[in-house]
């Protein structure tokens, strides 16, 4: 199913992932603080297997969302980003209410995110904390990008 882009003030908001630029992704991702170093052929397999978001402001991308889904029960919003110069434009909002309108994912029984300083953002599109947050557990490997690669955990 196609997902149709919207479009509004010079801004493209589009699901197509043949028009992503990934140099463009990876390059905000890796000064992010939570993917600082990563590098471009990560980011090229997270994308093969999520389902992702572009906003452009004419050919250029200027924002990223990725979800990683099974597309029927679960999903994790992630790597959401507006560069600076394009933000204080509600284009997060925009891009946010583009992500949860997607067809596959409707009807999910959990759809989560993290995030360190944008709760207002998300909290209009019904997130917020964790019902249950003793029953999570991660493995968090912080700084992980930024170590030589024989050194990184298998």
């Amino acid at each position: 199913m196609t997902y149709p882009d919207h479009t509004r003030d010079g801004y493209t908001l589009s699901a197509d992932p043949g028009r992503l630029d990934l140099a463009a992704v990876q390059a905000y991702l890796s000064r992010s603080y939570w993917a600082e170093g990563i590098p471009l052929d990560t980011v090229r397999r997270a994308v093969a297997g999520s389902l992702c978001f572009g906003l452009y402001h004419g050919p250029d991308q200027v924002g990223f969302a990725r979800v990683v889904t099974d597309r029927a029960t679960f999903a994790y919003l992630c790597d959401v980003y507006v560069l600076e110069a394009h933000r204080g434009r509600g284009l997060g909002k925009w891009l946010m209410a583009y992500v949860i309108a997607h067809p596959d994912l409707q009807g999910l029984r959990r759809f989560v995110l993290v995030t360190k300083d944008a709760h207002d953002l998300y909290r209009p599109f019904g997130f917020g904390p964790a019902v249950h947050p003793d029953r999570y557990m991660e493995i968090a490997r912080p700084g992980l990008y930024l170590r030589p690669p024989e050194t990184r955990p298998t």
